[in-house]
């Protein structure tokens, strides 16, 4: 099949050949139909984060169930289908308790004896976070998918694998905001629009989007923000201090910043909660007043937005399919596999929100 493979940091992705094997018990093999450009990808491909190379990036994908292997009870050919890095084992302790995305389990992958899912010039290739989706084709446990309503198209399907189960997710898994709480949020690409969305969904009061582009705090507004910062105006602390009298009951850091997850923390009125969302590179440390722990103050991370997918997925597409969460919007293009290093050198310049590759049908 033909997949966009990374050989080193820092270099371009090439389109190549690379190899995948038949669906074993519980495994899945999907067509691609379309997959995010996700600032995630951008952060393996510049290095920031470690992974073993040559490597297929991707990992907010859907697609359609080509083949099935023994023991698969959840989806069937032909299904509509949206994957998840998150995948999860259904036994261990996080799973048990209804903490799937925190699954560390060996269960959804296959065992260093067996033969690899997908190889490279006939040599065993690491998949990337249970998933390697910028390729024609998946091959998955079970438990990295989730079948959909197949009125739902595709293109805008594909978003639901991560930016938006990460985005409103942390809103309604993790923070659980309420009717009528006050919300900042840092960053309006792909995540931060997908938690304004989360909290206008969530009946937040006032949804404030700090961004330094324009254009992007447009954006938010018809995502739900009510209030928009642009932090080259000023500290936007300051900004929104001012503009809610003490600060807010919930910051998400979308961005993944020393700078914006302090900034985070900075905003919280008495009692609130900074939710970190953002990557930030391995090593770095936070500084934070220790006083404003006393007025119990918190922060906190969120990890694929605390999803339970196979009960969010169906539910964000009937979300979706109502009108009432914006996905058409957050699609900035939609570009074919070979431009896909095109698609990153975007996600640098932070202009765009979300890049789409399609697949030929």
């Amino acid at each position: 099949m033909k997949a966009a493979v990374l050989h080193a940091p820092g270099t371009p992705l090439i389109i190549e050949e690379v190899g995948i094997s038949k669906p074993g018990p519980r495994e899945v093999l999907v067509r691609t139909v379309a997959v995010g450009v996700c600032h995630s990808d951008l952060h393996f491909v510049d290095g920031a984060y470690p992974y073993p190379m040559p490597v297929v990036l991707g990992h907010e994908a859907s697609g359609i169930v080509e083949q099935v292997g023994c023991e698969v009870r959840t989806v069937k050919p032909g299904d509509h289908v949206v994957t998840c890095l998150s995948a999860y084992c259904g036994h261990c302790e996080h799973c048990v308790t209804g903490h799937l995305s925190l699954c560390v389990s060996p269960d959804t992958k296959r065992r260093a004896d067996e033969e690899s899912r997908l190889t490279y010039v006939q040599k065993p290739m690491t998949q990337f976070i249970n998933l390697s989706a910028y390729a024609e084709q998946m091959l998955v446990h079970e438990n990295a998918l989730v079948a959909i309503r197949r009125d739902m198209p595709l293109d805008r399907a594909a978003l639901l694998g991560c930016a938006v189960t990460t985005g409103t997710g942390a809103v309604f898994n993790t923070a659980k905001v309420r009717p009528g709480e006050t919300v900042a949020v840092i960053g309006c690409g792909g995540i931060g629009l997908s938690t304004i969305n989360g909290a206008a969904l969530a009946g937040a009061g006032r949804i404030i989007a700090i961004d330094m582009l324009d254009s992007k705090l447009e954006l938010a507004r018809q995502f739900g923000a009510t209030d928009v910062v642009n932090a080259k105006d000023g500290s936007a602390v300051a900004q929104v201090l001012e503009l809610t009298r003490g600060g807010v009951h919930h910051a998400f850091e979308c961005i993944g910043l020393k700078q914006t997850a302090e900034q985070a923390f900075g905003m919280l009125a008495r009692g609130g909660t900074a939710t970190i969302i953002g990557m930030i590179k391995p090593g770095v440390k936070l500084e934070l007043d220790p006083m404003a722990m006393l007025h119990e103050r918190r922060i906190q991370g969120s990890f694929m937005g605390s999803n339970r997918f196979p009960v969010d997925l169906p539910r964000l597409t009937d979300f979706y399919m109502q009108g009432r969460l914006k996905l058409d919007e957050m699609i900035s293009q939609r570009i074919k596999l070979e431009q896909i290093n095109e698609a990153f050198d975007e996600l640098r310049r932070g202009e765009l929100a979300r890049s789409v590759i399609v697949f030929d049908q």
